[in-house]
């Protein structure tokens, strides 16, 4: 889950770009209440940042430890999900946050849209162990 200001303001076009990651995919952490909706109902809004800002936080693989050291220091209840981000397609859009370019899933016409659960091609349980999160996902980093 990267954490831009996506959809508050309108931006020039060196801060948005669409592309698809090297491996292909796209990540979100998400808390074990996000997944059980995800899986059960086959779709979610995300939490309380996604609704505020109009999109679907997003990391590639190598910005998921530091989102996860910043925004989610301690938690026990996390999930690490793996999206393809082909299945996404236009409306998978990286945007500038600070130094770095961060994914974000929009809707039509950069609408927001609940993530659905046929673009998770695999999850993983975040496990903590002294301190440091982990999974066979975060290994590949």
């Amino acid at each position: 889950m990267g954490f831009g200001s996506c959809g508050q303001r309108r931006r020039e076009p060196k801060e948005m770009e669409k592309r698809v990651p090297k491996d292909g995919f796209v990540y979100r952490v998400s808390t074990s209440g996000e997944w059980e909706e995800l899986q059960r109902t086959g779709a979610t809004l995300g939490g309380g940042l996604d609704r505020r800002t109009g999109c679907i936080h997003l990391s590639d693989l190598d910005q998921v430890r530091m989102v996860l050291n910043n925004f989610f220091r301690g938690r026990e209840d996390l999930f690490l999900l793996q999206i393809d981000a082909t299945k996404l397609g236009e409306e998978l859009i990286y945007e500038a946050a600070e130094d770095t370019y961060f994914p974000h899933f929009y809707g039509p016409d950069r609408s927001f849209r609940p993530l659905s659960l046929d673009v998770v091609s695999k999850a993983e349980k975040l496990e903590l162990k002294n301190a440091e999160f982990t999974c066979s996902l975060l290994n590949q980093a």
